[in-house]
């Protein structure tokens, strides 16, 4: 079986690595708000290029810290309109509505699988403050537009940076695009910590101050409690593990535009939709997302074949039943993503037989079709640059 991913195969690459890391932070005796969270949210602001970031326990409590920090400073109301891209994950919902805050949903483009900045301004309201843009499966959702519907109504950008470390936009990292950015270190993400963790960035130090007391139930000093706030801190082992596998995310996220280049290249079959061919700095293939109306026939194929695909996702939030159908609208393009849409492996770990062994079953499938040509295999060799 080929995994979709394999989390030990990854890690395994920089053991030796991470051990010294773990037993520098182990050897320290210090476990929470020490010297190994400070320099990994030095370095992480840095590879950002924010003024700070701060670490705390997930990249959920990141998004809500953020809200949090803003409505505590008065940018934010109970109660105001934050628009959210329709198709995204349901934590992307979850903390806008936790912080007493409106989420308006608005279809992503259905070639982009991104928000789609021409309908945003249309889901405008007086109550409207600020646009939560989400880079999903990877790929850069910043748009010029966008960042113009926010100057000329006066509007917060808010960034999910959960799926997409290190993808670029004109030079500029995703985290730093917006005013905040929120960022998740869930174990199969591609910085991914050994349990879990997040990070909000900014350029904002006030901002940043407040998220930092939020997190510590509201106390930036011992005891004394400023704000009503949570218990969310990344703890010195993982900020560890973290140092250690930001030194490798660049050249890890060329490993998986590399292998997504080879199956653009290589996977042809007319009822099959791939991602767009783009700018591939902009894109960090997170999930290489393809799309088929028959979805679960192509995945029950490449399990019987021994590929071991996901769906991201199989219900979009506003049909997720702990919404209680309060998030209404008719989404035709969400829906018709979730119910297409199938992950294929894109690993950094993959090796290129694998790859090329998917790229070929999926050119092979008699339930879609089947189209004369080379298989996928024979070019493997010389389309890869490296092999991992």
């Amino acid at each position: 079986m080929i995994p979709y991913l394999d989390l030990k195969r990854i890690n395994a690459r920089w053991r030796g690595e991470i051990d010294a890391a773990v037993r520098r932070a182990i050897d320290s005796g210090r476990y929470l708000q020490g010297r190994e969270n400070e320099a990994f949210e030095r370095e992480y602001a840095e590879y950002i290029g924010t003024h700070g970031a701060v670490a705390c326990g997930s990249g959920l409590d990141a998004l809500k810290l953020i809200f949090m920090a803003y409505l505590e400073r008065g940018d934010l109301r109970k109660g105001d309109e934050v628009i959210v891209p329709a198709n995204t994950f349901t934590a992307s919902v979850l903390a806008v509505r936790e912080c007493g805050l409106r989420p308006v949903l608005v279809e992503p483009d259905i070639h982009t699988y991104q928000i789609d900045p021409t309908l945003i301004e249309v889901a405008l309201t007086p109550r409207t403050r600020a646009i939560l843009i989400v880079h999903l499966y990877g790929r850069c959702a910043f748009t010029t537009q966008i960042a113009d519907i926010c100057r000329r109504h006066d509007l917060l950008l808010v960034e999910d940076n959960a799926q997409a470390h290190g993808a670029l936009f004109n030079g500029r990292r995703t985290g730093s695009l917006g005013h905040a950015a929120a960022h998740s270190f869930y174990p199969g993400k591609n910085l991914g910590a050994l349990g879990d963790g997040g990070a909000v960035s900014s350029d904002d130090p006030e901002l940043l101050r407040l998220v930092r007391s939020l997190a510590n139930y509201g106390s930036s000093r011992k005891y004394l409690f400023e704000q009503e706030g949570l218990n969310s801190r990344l703890d010195e082992i993982q900020a560890a593990i973290l140092r250690v596998k930001l030194r490798h995310l660049d050249s890890d996220n060329d490993r998986r535009r590399e292998i997504a280049a080879f199956y653009l290249e290589n996977i042809r079959n007319p009822e099959i939709i791939l991602p767009e061919a783009e700018d591939m700095a902009s894109n960090v293939f997170h999930i290489f997302p393809v799309r088929t109306a028959a979805r679960d026939r192509l995945q029950a194929f490449l399990r019987e074949n021994g590929v071991e695909t996901l769906i991201h996702y199989p219900v979009p939030p506003y049909r997720q039943p702990c919404f209680h159908g309060e998030l209404r609208g008719d989404f035709p393009i969400t829906d018709r993503i979730h119910r297409e849409e199938l992950s294929l492996p894109c690993s950094p770990a993959l090796t290129d037989a694998e790859a090329a062994r998917i790229a070929d079953l999926i050119y092979k499938i008699p339930l879609l079709g089947v189209i004369s040509r080379p298989a996928a295999s024979t070019s493997c060799r010389s389309f890869f640059i490296t092999s991992a």
